[in-house]
């Protein structure tokens, strides 16, 4: 296992080693150079977009339904991250098999680690002692990881500074009216009702910040595994709090809710799916879903239509 890991990085490293930094100028509308971005997720991507306006090119590497912590780099994303002129992504081991390459990218270009930019205090960790990665979930995280990501383009393009500013602050507003919707929207959910049961542990920010009872089958990363044991406590849960309805991610198989649901049938208990919620990864380009926003708005909207 540890030998094929070697040979991984290895590789990673003559991919790297042979990619000319040579790459053709991109320019807006007016001409002017662009900065070249690259962003691991599509929550990242979007903030990236709205921060950066007409002066960056920003190019995400995992789409709808990706989810990051299973994501293995391809030959093609090396090739985006090197012509990067600066890269943002997660951390807390999100990108768990991309750590290692994004670290060595880190000796010779502007690469920033969000998560790692944040008061620890704020961070959630697990029973296991994990930190969890998923601070995207509590929107006043988020709004930090927005000044993080208008200091970085600041630093690597000093000559759009006030612009940057202004769009940071434009947006940094529209994520303030986002966690008064989530928070009064949640709240119209009766407290012995507001319960979120989903495939894994990705609710957490979410539930501290919105006051919401949050059950996840799998942990934090998609690559743990769970059992029957898992499945029936969970089943357990639902039956004895009459908890009616549970939710499928658009990154994450449904088989492990379908079990869940079928256990409580099993046992007289009618539960339902309510529907997809957003979890690792945004909906498809062009759609409300398909930004920060528009995911966040959407999940609100579900969980409250479903357990109100």
């Amino acid at each position: 296992m540890k030998g094929n890991r070697l040979y991984y990085i290895l590789g990673i490293i003559m991919i790297l080693s042979i990619i000319t930094a040579c790459n053709s100028d991109v320019t807006n509308d007016e001409g002017a150079d662009v900065i070249q971005v690259t962003a691991t997720t599509g929550m990242i991507a979007d903030t990236v977009k709205n921060v950066g306006g007409e002066h960056v090119s920003v190019t995400g590497l995992m789409g709808p339904g990706v989810d990051p912590h299973l994501y293995k780099a391809s030959q093609g994303d090396i090739g985006k991250l090197d012509q990067a002129d600066v890269i943002f992504y997660n951390g807390l081991l999100l990108e768990g098999k991309m750590q290692e390459i994004l670290e060595k990218m880190g000796k010779h270009k502007e690469v920033i680690a969000l998560a790692d930019h944040m008061n620890k205090n704020n961070l959630m960790e697990t029973a296991d002692k994990q930190i969890d990665p998923h601070i995207w979930f509590d929107v006043k995280l988020w709004i930090q990881a927005t000044e993080k990501v208008k200091e970085g383009l600041m630093q690597v393009d000093p000559t759009h500074k006030a612009d940057y500013e202004q769009q940071a602050a434009q947006y940094l507003e529209q994520l303030k009216e986002l966690d008064t919707y989530a928070s009064e929207q949640l709240a119209t959910i009766p407290e012995e009702q507001r319960v979120l049961v989903t495939a894994h542990d990705a609710f957490g920010y979410f539930g501290r910040a919105y006051e919401v009872e949050v059950v996840g089958l799998q942990g934090i990363s998609t690559a743990s595994e769970y059992g029957l044991k898992d499945v029936k406590q969970i089943v357990d849960l639902l039956v004895e709090r009459k908890i009616k309805a549970v939710f499928v991610e658009s990154s994450v198989p449904k088989r492990s809710i379908e079990a869940v649901v079928q256990g409580a049938k099993e046992q007289g208990h009618e539960v339902i799916i309510g529907g997809e919620l957003f979890s690792d990864a945004m909906g498809s380009p062009g759609t409300k879903e398909g930004t920060y926003i528009g995911m966040v708005r959407h999940n609100v909207d579900t969980i409250v239509k479903s357990l109100k």
